[in-house]
């Protein structure tokens, strides 16, 4: 199994979400996050003094996912959250040792 981390625009969440529906993901974790990478940020006027806004908001999505499944995940959110500008995000693919359903005792891909 496999833990895929997702950092995505805020406006591109329903777009990922229905994407991965499509391809049989039933359930993923989406977190309000803020960063920066090489978007760094912009600066802003409020009340006619102008500052700095160094984290941008962005979402982090978690998606465990079976090894044959990662590739299909992937490519699904690479498709619906791209919009060819900086700050699009990045796609990070973690191992996953054991995965348990609380509820069922369930373990493995069953849980999942």
């Amino acid at each position: 199994m496999k833990l895929i981390q997702a950092i995505i625009k805020p406006f591109k969440l329903d777009d990922v979400r229905e994407a991965l529906t499509e391809i049989g993901i039933t359930g993923m974790t989406a977190i309000e996050v803020k960063g920066f990478g090489r978007q760094k940020g912009h600066t802003e006027l409020y009340r006619g003094a102008e500052y700095v806004v160094d984290f941008l908001p962005k979402i982090k999505l978690e998606i465990v996912t079976t090894d044959d499944k990662v590739e299909a995940v992937i490519d699904a959110i690479l498709k619906a959250a791209q919009t060819s500008k900086i700050g699009d995000g990045k796609i990070f693919v973690l191992p996953v040792d054991q995965a348990i359903r609380i509820r069922t005792g369930e373990a493995g891909a069953d849980a999942v």
